[in-house]
């Protein structure tokens, strides 16, 4: 029996593009026919269930009851992964929650394998939430994303500083996601669906839809790509963890 997995998605900064990234992890997995949970941790109305509203429950990730909703059901829910989507400023703490509980030790001993998907903005402090986090996720799978899913602009750091703070982590992968054209995201958002069902031109509740062929096309490419560096991440290696 495969063990469980458990795929923290987050960054202490703010609108970098999460849980667009959590949706694209979501639809690699149903794509891989791997079963999949998520937990949505913008309470009390979370942004994640709008498009996965099948998979997801909104928690409160603060507090000790959900803390126990996630954790204390991994071994026993039919799905294997559990993805996380951490709000805005609550990596750092939510990591220290793990720390706390004794997660961290029993991926430590091999019991649960563990990712973080750290989404960097473009700002120094990204860098600086690198430092922040590096005490934490040393038995991890660590992968830095940058998003450029709003076109986001990353300036050129100096190398020597950010192989500083990359190289804080063994192991680290980076992984980068590619701009989707404004109109096509515009209009998955409208749909409230997964970016694959937007592609079949399917609406949420399975019935055929009347989505644009083109912007249609620009998703599947663009979602293409993603995929292609999760692939290069050997992500589907973590989704068979035995």
């Amino acid at each position: 029996m495969a063990k469980p997995v458990v795929i923290l998605v987050g960054a202490d900064k703010g609108g970098v593009g999460k849980t667009t990234v959590t949706r694209t992890l979501l639809d690699y997995f149903v794509a891989h026919n791997v079963p999949t949970r998520a937990f949505d941790t913008e309470a009390p109305r979370g942004t994640l269930r709008r498009f996965h509203p099948d998979v997801t429950e909104v928690v409160d990730v603060t507090t000790i009851p959900d803390q126990m909703k996630i954790f204390d059901t991994l071994a026993s829910a039919p799905a294997n992964i559990t993805v996380i989507d951490v709000r805005a400023g609550l990596l750092s703490s939510t990591l220290k929650a793990l720390r706390d509980i004794g997660f961290l030790d029993i991926v430590k001993k091999g019991q649960v394998t563990f990712a973080v998907f750290h989404i960097l903005g473009p700002s120094i402090a990204s860098l600086d939430e690198i430092a922040e986090t590096a005490a934490f996720v040393g038995d991890a799978r660590y992968f830095l994303v940058k998003n450029f899913i709003n076109n986001t602009t990353f300036f050129e750091w100096d190398p020597a500083t950010y192989d500083s703070y990359f190289h804080k982590i063994k192991d680290a992968v980076e992984i980068n996601v590619p701009h989707l054209n404004e109109m096509a995201c515009e209009q998955v958002e409208l749909a409230s669906v997964p970016f694959l069902t937007f592609v079949a031109n399917k609406a949420a509740g399975g019935e055929p839809a009347n989505y644009s062929f083109v912007l249609r096309g620009y998703v599947r490419h663009w979602l293409g790509n993603v995929w292609a560096e999760y692939d290069r991440a050997n992500l589907k290696e973590i989704g068979s963890s035995k």
